[in-house]
């Protein structure tokens, strides 16, 4: 709250005066005032009652009597029910105004952080899918709120490239690709390469169905599968450097990797750093061996390699399988060991699935039992699922909603509703298919990060892409219709150096401007707020409320054609400045903002 601590430092000094009563080191607790009372900021009087024997009214009516005798920055207070709720003057609001760089983050943090953030882990044996699209724009957008807040922000990424799922493609490709390339197919590389797994799956489950016509149980089965019993043997060739295992495993990574860069851009997230599991899992295997030498953990008679964390309220988890190839938790090891040496991290945050929570307490745990003292700067940012409502959409899989398909879906959606409402009317054909984009993602962005990371959410293509509401869309157009009132102003003379008006010279404040600039002044606040709790939710509630303000003072206040120049100016100096926080602000959550609609 802006005025908390100037009221705070008056009231902690004389409310034992003003109270009558021997001096009290008193705790204060401010509150923002209710919407359906007048007042800025609200001081809670119950808990003076017993240090002052009166009912909490009398408190409060001392309190404010005092404060609109000896305050410049109250104008004037009213009780309810025990509550002080203390007006602030205009003049104050307006010297707040003119000292604070409005709509752009005010850096005072006193030590930054170095911090890495991980998401995306793709594998390289399918397309990312809508789980991905909520881990991405999640993980992106708590970098850039860290970074906005002060600290030294690195985007990585865990590629999952090796692995027994990878082999699988690669073995059904293998059998049943007809040599099979992008180019020959015009597919995306990492749809082509998830289609042969997709195929080794339909053939696992043939396989399986044969054997238990003969008569196998299901584990049986599972036993004696020749197919599955070729894939783990293709990957341990693949640990072993086999030249023609290794030549076809980098033949159609690459050709996943060239699809994941496509998506990657069209969703608008970027790396600064690419970790691979094929480098990592190396030294993860190196570390857990010499983990073995100091007792840490433990080897079965079958060669398996595990840590007994019972004493710590978890179960054992195997390291190292019998044939001793590695397992995910492996390559986590080696992946967090090589990041702290490359970049020596004060944080590092995991931005995964609450899928894999337990998985993350047996990472951090077992980091620290190899002594590292960094294993207490982890932390694991778990978000929960997103679904779609059933038969929305359907995904090329049947059972996964790809990204690249919804992203097609809403920019289809966002150029079928944007011609139908006729906003596109001055539009050439770049730029309107550059505005459709704009808006799809814009709208799949915000309304997939307004919802807190630990609720599951329903996400609906048609409602994101409303023009009214709690969209991302609607906070588009607003940004356009500012840029258009702007713009026209400038084309008017005495309108033009509107930038150059002094706020504190303006006096008479009404009550719309006074709400849109309390919105305004909120702005780093709520930054900081957002970076504490790492939640984009934050700042997509505080761009829709300032959005909102914002109409409400268009549609009551005139901005242009008013006589009173003045008013017009200080008018358009606030919109501008709205303007300004709506672009950076938004510019957190990953989406742009059109100039004209």
């Amino acid at each position: 709250m802006l005025f908390e601590h100037e009221l705070s430092v008056l009231l902690q000094s004389e409310l034992s005066n003003i109270l009558e009563v021997d001096q009290q080191a008193f705790t204060l607790n401010f509150q923002p005032t209710r919407k359906e009372f007048e007042g800025d900021i609200t001081l809670v009087v119950f808990p003076f009652t017993k240090f002052f024997k009166a009912s909490p009214d009398v408190i409060a009516n001392k309190i404010g009597t005092y404060l609109e005798e000896h305050s410049e920055m109250v104008s004037s207070f009213n009780v309810v029910k025990g509550f002080l709720n203390i007006i602030v003057s205009n003049d104050q609001w307006l010297k707040k105004a003119s000292v604070s760089d409005l709509g752009n983050f005010t850096n005072n943090t006193d030590s930054p952080r170095r911090v890495l953030v991980e998401y995306s882990s793709p594998n390289t044996n399918k397309p990312l899918h809508l789980g991905h699209i909520r881990n991405n724009l999640l993980g992106y957008s708590v970098a850039e709120i860290l970074k906005h807040s002060g600290n030294e922000v690195i985007k990585v990424n865990i590629i999952n490239d090796r692995g027994i799922h990878i082999c699988k493609s690669m073995l059904a490709w293998s059998r049943s690709g007809l040599n099979e390339t992008p180019e020959s197919t015009k597919m995306k590389g990492d749809h082509l390469v998830g289609k042969y797994y997709v195929e080794f799956d339909k053939m696992y489950k043939t396989e399986l169905n044969a054997l238990a016509e003969k008569g196998y149980s299901r584990e049986e089965a599972a036993a004696e599968s020749i197919l599955m019993k070729d894939a783990q043997a293709m990957l341990k060739k693949w640990e072993e450097g086999d030249h023609e295992v290794i030549s076809l495993w980098n033949k159609m990574n690459s050709w996943v990797y060239a699809g994941f860069d496509q998506s990657y851009e069209r969703l608008g997230v970027d790396f600064d750093k690419l970790y691979y599991e094929s480098d990592t899992y190396l030294l993860g295997k190196k570390i857990i061996e010499e983990g073995l030498e100091k007792e840490l953990f433990f080897k079965k008679s079958d060669g398996s390699v595990w840590v007994d964390l019972s004493e710590d309220g978890l179960d054992n988890k195997l390291l190292l399988r019998a044939d001793g190839t590695s397992v995910y938790i492996t390559q986590d090891i080696g992946t967090a060991v090589m990041r702290y040496e490359d970049f020596k991290f004060d944080d590092l945050i995991y931005v995964v699935g609450n899928e894999q929570d337990y998985h993350f307490k047996v990472l951090f745990l077992i980091l620290k039992k190899l002594g590292y003292a960094w294993a207490d700067s982890l932390y694991h940012l778990s978000y929960n699922m997103v679904d779609l409502p059933e038969g929305k959409m359907k995904s090329r899989e049947g059972t996964v909603v790809d990204a690249d398909d919804l992203m097609d879906k809403m920019v289809e959606q966002a150029e079928q509703i944007t011609r139908n409402l006729g906003k596109i009317d001055d539009f050439n054909s770049d730029d309107a298919q550059g505005l459709y984009h704009m808006l799809g993602m814009g709208a799949l962005k915000y309304f997939i990060l307004k919802v807190d990371p630990e609720k599951r959410m329903l996400f609906n293509p048609e409602e994101s892409i409303d023009f009214n509401g709690n969209t991302g869309p609607f906070i588009q157009y607003t940004h356009a219709r500012i840029c258009s009132v702007i713009k026209k102003a400038e084309s008017i003379e005495k309108l033009k150096d509107f930038r150059d008006f002094k706020i504190d010279n303006y006096k008479s404040l009404n009550g719309k401007e006074k709400e849109l600039l309390k919105v305004l002044l909120k702005y780093n606040e709520v930054v900081f707020e957002a970076a504490e709790k790492l939640s984009p939710a934050v700042i997509a509630n505080y761009l829709y409320e300032l959005t909102k303000s914002f109409n409400q003072f268009y549609h009551e206040c005139s901005i242009v054609n008013i006589e009173d120049s003045e008013v017009s100016m200080f008018r358009l100096l606030l919109s501008d400045h709205v303007a300004s926080a709506l672009n950076t602000t938004a510019s957190m959550l990953g989406i742009q903002l059109p100039d004209k609609m």
